[in-house]
């Protein structure tokens, strides 16, 4: 008897018929058995007798929760739904991690308003089984556009839920749920539990694929510490303060071989003044090192640098751009020039036209369009401000 018990257990999952003949009370095998009827495509289910079946067996397994999901779900599929979900809140009762009576409940909490309790449902399927987040996902805008159903999300998130950062990003990858991830976020700032800068990465970058420029611009700006606010100017943090980072509208680094940045007061820099070091490390160095998203109105304007340099030696171009994201392309580039020298200033006018320039990327970067060692950079530039000012009109 023992013998076949646990051959039982080990045929119960891939062959539950075989295993049910070793043990006709091997529940698991039971269960399996069940499933396997519903969910078979080419056949019709015998509700009935599955039914009797999976209640025979409870008779042996009053505390499996699993029986009463499985004859829960029978019953529904029979259109007995009030009777179903009576058998899923039994099954929750005994265990409220019980998967399929969760989602049942989820479903049916939202079905009939019962947002509240649709979220608390959420977010107990989510702790236990977080790779369900697909599942209920389709559900959530729904939720969120109720008044009750958005509290009751935004009070579990506060509380640190850990399907919070499944949610910002789902709802970030449509138009629809850009909205509620911008609210969120935004109920979020001033809170115990901020945005982090992933988040609001996440929901600034679905609006860049949206092309709506203007409420990532303004979500970036409301996200903002008090410390961080000193910084805003056409240029955010223009002095190269080392302050943490990494939002599209902040400065953005890119790993490469060929140089070091660092934000920090340098030993090259002016009395010790903050700024940004780039030191080269006399390889080739192709494309973007550093990188920032402006939002300039139509106008015309100055950009300005003050940099210092040591042994600075350009085979190619180094040079700050400002491009649309649009069909104008660039539209201002002005070269940082080799040598030693000492807070030299440089500066450029350009302007930005009334149309096809909704947004700017402002970047450094070097013209090497291929990393041939004939073209290697050498020495230290530091940028001790950048800034973009509107010239009078």
């Amino acid at each position: 008897m023992a013998s076949s018990i646990g051959l039982s257990r080990f045929l119960e999952t891939e062959t539950p018929a075989v295993s049910l003949v070793l043990d006709p009370l091997n529940v698991d095998a039971v269960i399996s058995e069940i499933t396997s009827d519903l969910n078979d495509t080419n056949n019709a289910p015998d509700l009935e007798a599955l039914l009797a079946r999976a209640k025979d067996v409870l008779r042996f397994n009053l505390a499996d929760a699993r029986l009463y999901s499985l004859i829960g779900e029978i019953k529904y599929r029979q259109g007995e739904k009030d009777e179903a979900y009576k058998l899923f809140d039994q099954a929750l009762g005994v265990s409220k991690t019980e998967i399929h009576a969760l989602q049942r409940s989820i479903g049916h909490s939202t079905e009939t308003g019962d947002l509240s309790r649709a979220v608390g449902e959420i977010d107990t399927l989510l702790r236990r089984w977080p790779d369900q987040f697909p599942a209920i996902s389709d559900g959530l805008p729904k939720i969120l556009s109720d008044p009750d159903g958005y509290q009751a999300v935004l009070t579990a998130i506060k509380a640190e839920a850990p399907w919070r950062v499944s949610l910002i990003y789902a709802l970030s990858k449509t138009s629809e749920g850009l909205d509620f991830a911008n609210r969120l976020l935004l109920d979020l700032t001033g809170s115990n539990a901020p945005p982090n800068s992933g988040e609001l990465s996440a929901v600034i970058n679905g609006y860049f694929r949206q092309r709506e420029y203007g409420p990532a611009y303004r979500l970036f700006l409301f996200s903002l510490s008090d410390q961080e606010r000193k910084l805003v100017g056409y240029i955010f943090n223009g002095t190269f303060e080392p302050v943490a980072g990494g939002k599209p509208f902040d400065w953005q680094t890119r790993d490469q071989s060929g140089l070091e940045i660092t934000f920090a007061k340098s030993q090259d820099a002016v009395e010790g003044e903050s700024g940004a070091t780039v030191r080269f490390l006399n390889t080739p160095v192709k494309n973007t090192a550093l990188q920032q998203y402006v939002a300039l109105p139509p106008g015309s304007y100055r950009i300005s640098l003050f940099a210092s340099a040591r042994n600075l030696k350009l085979p190619k171009e180094l040079f700050w751009s400002i491009r649309c994201l649009g069909p104008a392309g660039e539209i201002a580039r002005f070269n940082i020039p080799e040598g030693t020298y000492n807070r030299q200033r440089l500066s450029l006018d350009f302007s930005v036209g009334p149309t096809d320039c909704p947004m700017q990327a402002l970047t450094l970067r070097t013209a090497a369009i291929a990393e041939s060692w004939r073209f290697r950079y050498v020495g230290t530039l530091v940028m001790h401000k950048l800034s973009i000012e509107r010239n009078p009109s």
